[in-house]
């Protein structure tokens, strides 16, 4: 069956999150969240496209959170206490601990704004009380029999995670927010390598690619101590969760290094509060937080204490970190309009502002301006735009599509133009199909399908008799070097695939043609083309068959890739192997140091036999998967994943190669 995606936001545009994929049967709501331009029910999803009767538990298998910004769970409460859904929904512990301080900082924004909220303070208690079952990273849930999901690690916030769902021979991931480079307070994204139909995306950042975070972090510096030397208020508009903590990380370490005495403020309370789960919830922290953790909490800001509102106008500098981020309303718009007027004043804007609130009219206007807002306002203090986001950019986004490599993705959560130059991008570069979907459109992605099939005992027979043949090879132009013996198993059986009934296949004796060979060692690769006329899906599924028939019989790893063709037979091919010679020691040491080298961000000089990827060439995860793909290259063989985690320094590559059977 095709998988369906129907895109209820986030579609060609920032904001409401909600993309309800129906696969194998099951229908699985990935994010509930509002857009914040609008205060009326134009904020939510429109949950009528899921079910005409609104009873939305029995046309849901599940609802699955990725993290807590409101663009992403922001409708939940209104989803459960209002249109009334009943059912399972699915978040880490982080996000079912922060996500009702962002609700109820929303909520209490709009009400001092003397607005009001399509939900209250007890539909987010009530709404955290359903039925939400807690997942943890790397962790396998069945939400019933057929129905398994897993949360892989995503960065951007705390507690964000990237979702793989995978129902009978079909499997997808939505990635939520996610981010591809480290930062102070959260590890980049991680996913295992998967077998996959889609791969649904954010492109927030689609067509951005930024420089280093060294870079980043000094022009932010640079910046905020330019401002508060000269006496000016710098206004950070931000969420009481995430970015916060992270600048205050960095602030913070600044403060001590330089000995300034500027006060840093937070807010409000639940700045604060989210201070303290960030404490608690230390696992999901970063790398480097977790190491220095019995040292110190990096969350103990040394320079950073509560606002109270009579500071306002106060003499001398300081630092406010004021929400919401996008200035739409609440205390980061009061403090804009107070502050607003003096030139030796700052604000620091967001990577991100969803189209026509303050946010993005302050990015795109020239200073001095002013701007309407409940009246005109004279916008004369400076104008900086955070250069780092805890979103991936361009590159970050093609790296895991790369990675992953699915056989179709779907692009949300981004602008239109950008989302159009990344799938040509995606389509010309990776040859992957790629599409995004406008609010309230579906897409039918094709699925996998596999059918179990039969081997005869005469067939299994006629594949099991060896033919070995023997030569030597010359390595090199060097006379003395002795020649190397290859041995190659070139064995025949005859077969062919039949379909006996439309539900039992089964490869035969005698008649039409199989090659197999490098039975010797392993089966590496087959390489099917599949020969019988018939037409449509039949035929992937034949060659789906024939993979599977050949796999309960002979029992050993596979990697195939199909080729149909119109003839009668079924022919199977697979890499030969060779002896039980080892590669020389020396040359693989130097073929290893060659792939090192020749990787984009490595220094050359620094690379020797016994250099970490990370410790000494300041490699990140990612980098490090690429390197072992690299070393999969140079030497045709394919390391296993649990193989591949370990080997994270040249002196481990060596020794596994080296000891390879398989590697030429």
């Amino acid at each position: 069956m095709p998988i369906e995606c129907l895109v209820l936001g986030a579609g060609q545009e920032v904001g409401k999150s909600c993309v309800v994929v129906t696969i194998n049967g099951k229908r699985i709501m990935f994010d509930c969240g509002m857009h914040m331009r609008y205060k009326d029910l134009r904020q939510y999803p429109d949950f009528s496209l899921i079910s005409d009767s609104g009873d939305f538990t029995s046309s849901l298998s599940c609802v699955i959170i990725t993290h807590f910004h409101l663009d992403h769970i922001g409708a939940l409460p209104y989803f459960t206490q209002v249109c009334g859904y009943e059912g399972p929904i699915y978040m880490t512990y982080p996000t079912k601990a922060l996500a009702p301080l962002a609700l109820e900082d929303y909520r209490n924004m709009l009400e001092r704004g003397g607005e009001k909220a399509q939900f209250t303070s007890e539909h987010i208690a009530e709404c955290m009380k359903k039925d939400t079952i807690l997942v943890d990273s790397w962790h396998t849930i069945h939400v019933d029999k057929d129905l398994q999901i897993r949360a892989y690690y995503a960065g951007h916030v705390l507690g964000a995670a990237m979702f793989y769902a995978k129902v009978g021979d079909s499997a997808l991931v939505y990635t939520g927010d996610y981010n591809m480079v480290p930062d102070r307070h959260l590890g980049a994204a991680q996913i295992d390598r998967l077998q996959l139909d889609l791969v649904i995306s954010e492109s927030t950042y689609a067509t951005t690619y930024r420089d280093s975070k060294y870079v980043q972090e000094r022009e932010f510096l640079k910046a905020v101590h330019k401002s508060v030397a000269s006496g000016g208020k710098v206004l950070i508009p931000s969420n009481a969760l995430g970015r916060t903590q992270e600048l205050c990380m960095l602030l913070d370490d600044y403060w001590e290094r330089t000995n300034l005495k500027v006060p840093i403020y937070f807010s409000s309370g639940s700045t604060i509060q989210a201070n303290l789960y960030h404490k608690i919830l230390i696992n999901w922290a970063s790398q480097n937080v977790k190491d220095t953790h019995a040292r110190h909490n990096a969350f103990d800001f040394r320079n950073v204490r509560s606002f109270d509102r009579s500071l306002i106008n106060a003499p001398g500098p300081c630092v406010l970190f004021a929400s919401p981020g996008n200035l739409n309303g609440g205390f980061s718009l009061e403090i804009l309009k107070q502050w607003a007027p003096y030139e030796e004043n700052l604000v620091m804007l967001p990577g991100s502002c969803s189209n026509g609130i303050i946010g993005s009219k302050l990015m795109s206007a020239k200073i001095p301006t002013q701007i309407k807002l409940d009246e005109n306002y004279d916008i004369t203090l400076q104008i900086h735009k955070l250069a780092f986001s805890a979103h991936t950019d361009g590159k970050g986004i093609m790296d895991l599509v790369t990675f992953l490599s699915p056989k179709h993705v779907l692009l949300v959560h981004g602008e239109k133009p950008k989302m159009a130059a990344l799938k040509e991008k995606i389509q010309s570069e990776l040859g992957i199909e790629c599409c995004y979907p406008a609010n309230n459109e579906t897409v039918t992605i094709p699925s996998t399908h596999h059918i179990e099939a039969g081997v005869s005992d005469a067939f299994l027979q006629s594949c099991l008799t060896p033919n070995f043949k023997f030569w030597k090879t010359n390595v090199g132009s060097d006379e003395r070097t002795p020649p190397i013996l290859q041995v190659h198993d070139d064995r025949v059986g005859q077969g062919m695939l039949t379909l006996q009934n439309p539900r039992k296949l089964a490869m035969l004796h005698q008649i039409g043609r199989l090659r197999l060979i490098s039975l010797v060692k392993n089966v590496n690769l087959f390489d099917i083309s599949l020969a019988r006329e018939i037409t449509g899906n039949s035929q992937e599924k034949m060659a789906s068959a024939l993979r599977s028939a050949i796999l309960r019989h002979i029992r050993v790893p596979v990697t195939q890739s199909f080729v149909l063709n119109g003839s009668r037979l079924a022919t199977v091919r697979s890499m030969s192997s060779h002896g039980d010679d080892h590669l020389d020691k020396q040359a693989v040491i130097d073929r290893v140091l060659d792939v090192v080298k020749s990787f984009p961000k490595v220094d050359p000089s620094k690379v020797t036999p016994d250099v970490h990827f990370q410790k000494d060439l300041g490699l990140d995860s990612l980098d490090n998967v690429e390197i072992v793909m690299a070393l999969e290259e140079e030497f045709k063989l394919e390391i296993p994943d649990k193989e591949a985690d370990k080997i994270d320094s040249c002196h481990l590559a060596i020794e596994y190669v080296h000891n390879h059977p398989m590697a030429s």
